[in-house]
C-alpha cells in the first residue's frame, strides 16, 4: 500500500462514505485489498443484538475470521459458530469462552470433536445417526441440536441439501440421539443466504415450528431453537435497517414457537460485508469483435481471489469508479486468471462507465464477508486477498 489515489475516485465515494470508504479514497493498493472497519462491525453487532432482543448472537465465523473482528465481538459478547478446530482455536485465542462456542459443522472429523470436547465445548450440531455417534464417542453427554433441511427459501442464495436432515428424519434422530446419552437440546435451520426481506423467513419457520412443537409433543424437551443466519447486506437491492429485520423474524419466531427458552442466530454476511470494501484495479477492457455489444471489464481480483460468491451471479457486488455519473453501458466483468470460470457477471451483465479503461481504481462495495475466506492461496500466481483491518 502506498501513496494517494487519483482525485477522481475520493470524489466518487462520500455517497457511500464510512470508515473503510475513506481509507481506501485517501490511499493507493498495489494488489486487491480488503478494508474493513471494527467500528461498523461494532455498530452491526449493537443494531442486530437490539433487534434479536433474547435471542444470543454466534456469529459464523467462516464470515470473516479476522482476528481483530473475533476480538471485537468477544468484547461485545458475542457468541460464535464454528465449523472447525482451527475456527474453535481462533476464537479461544481472542478471548471468547468454550461455553459461547457451538461446533455447527455437521461433518466433524472425531479427532476435532474431542478436541472441541476437551477445551470445554458442548454444544454440537449433528444431522445423522452417524454423526450423532461420533459425538456420543467423542464428547460424551454433550448437547445437541439437530439441523433440517428446510423447503420454500426465499433467499438470493438457497443452501443445499449438503447439510441437514429431512423432516421424515427427525423423530428417528431425536430418540437416537437420547439413547446415545445425548443431551437432545434444540433444531437448527438456514432460511438461506440473502434473505433480503423479514416475511421471507414465514413459510420457512411454519415448516421448522410443526417439527418443533411435534419433537416436544413427542417428549423432547427442546430448549434451543438456532435460526442461523440469513440475514442480508446491502448488494444493490433494498433491504431493511438491522434492528427492524431482526426485530421483525424475532416477531415471527414467537408468534410460531411461543416461549422458547433460547433462541440462538448466527449472522455472518448481516454483520460484517457492510463493514468491509475491496480496493481494486481494471486491468483490461476490450470487446470481442467490432459489433460486440458488451464490453470486457477485467479486474485484478476474481472468483479465485476473493469473489467466489459470484457463483451463479448470486451476490451483486456493486462497484464505484472515478466516472461515475457519466454515461454507462453493458459490460461483461471478470477476473485476471486464466481460468475460463473465472467470470463474475456475464448472464446479468452490468452497467458500468463507458470511459473506464485500464489502470483505473474502483471499490468493490460490501464485500467485508466471505471474501478473506474465500481467497485462495494464490491459484495463477496471482497473491491473495491482502486484509487491512481498522
Amino acid at each position: 500500500m502506498h501513496a494517494t489515489l487519483p482525485g477522481a475516485l475520493r470524489a466518487a465515494t462520500p455517497v457511500f462514505a464510512d470508515e473503510a470508504a475513506a481509507f481506501i479514497a485517501a490511499n493507493a493498493f498495489d494488489r486487491p485489498t480488503l478494508v474493513i472497519s471494527r467500528d461498523r462491525v461494532a455498530r452491526q453487532y449493537d443494531a442486530l443484538s437490539a433487534g434479536l432482543g433474547r435471542a444470543r448472537i454466534h456469529f459464523a465465523v467462516k464470515a470473516n475470521p479476522a482476528p481483530q473482528i473475533i476480538r471485537t465481538l468477544v468484547k461485545r459478547g458475542s457468541g460464535f459458530d464454528c465449523a472447525s478446530r482451527g475456527e474453535i482455536e481462533l476464537c479461544l485465542g481472542q478471548g471468547a469462552r468454550p461455553e459461547n462456542i457451538s461446533f455447527g459443522n455437521t461433518i466433524k472429523r472425531a479427532s476435532d470433536i474431542a478436541f472441541a470436547h476437551g477445551v470445554g465445548v458442548t454444544l454440537f450440531a449433528a444431522d445423522s445417526d452417524a454423526e450423532l455417534e461420533k459425538i456420543a464417542a467423542h464428547a460424551p453427554g454433550a448437547r445437541v441440536y439437530l439441523r433440517l433441511i428446510v423447503e420454500n427459501s426465499m433467499a438470493d442464495w438457497p443452501l443445499s441439501r449438503k447439510f441437514g436432515c429431512a423432516p421424515s428424519a427427525l423423530p428417528g434422530l431425536l430418540d437416537h440421539a437420547r439413547a446415545l446419552g445425548l443431551v437432545v437440546y434444540g433444531l437448527s435451520f438456514h432460511v438461506g443466504s440473502q434473505t433480503r426481506k423479514s416475511e421471507y423467513w414465514n413459510p420457512v419457520l411454519d415448516q421448522v415450528a410443526g417439527l418443533w412443537h411435534g419433537a416436544r409433543a413427542a417428549g423432547h424437551d427442546l430448549q434451543l431453537l438456532n435460526i442461523g443466519g440469513g440475514f442480508p447486506a446491502f448488494h444493490g437491492e433494498s433491504i431493511e435497517a438491522p434492528r427492524a429485520y431482526a426485530a421483525a423474524v424475532m416477531r415471527a419466531v414467537e408468534t410460531r414457537f411461543g416461549d422458547v427458552a433460547e433462541v440462538m442466530a448466527e449472522p455472518g454476511r448481516g454483520l460484517v460485508a457492510e463493514a468491509g470494501h475491496i480496493a481494486a484495479e481494471v486491468i483490461l477492457v476490450s470487446r470481442k469483435s467490432a459489433d460486440d455489444l458488451h464490453r470486457w471489464v477485467y479486474l485484478d481480483i476474481g472468483r479465485f481471489s476473493g469473489l467466489a460468491e459470484t457463483e451463479g451471479e448470486a451476490i451483486r457486488y456493486q462497484l464505484v469508479t472515478p466516472h461515475d455519473g457519466a454515461e454507462c453501458g453493458p459490460c461483461v466483468l471478470a477476473g485476471p486468471s486464466c481460468d475460463s470460470a473465472d467470470i463474475l457477471y456475464e448472464n446479468r451483465p452490468v452497467q458500468l462507465p463507458l470511459a473506464l479503461r485500464s489502470g483505473d481504481k474502483v471499490m468493490i462495495r460490501n464485500c467485508g464477508a466471505y471474501t478473506s475466506s474465500y481467497s485462495s492461496v494464490g491459484f495463477n500466481g496471482f497473491p491473495p486477498l491482502d486484509v487491512v483491518v481498522l
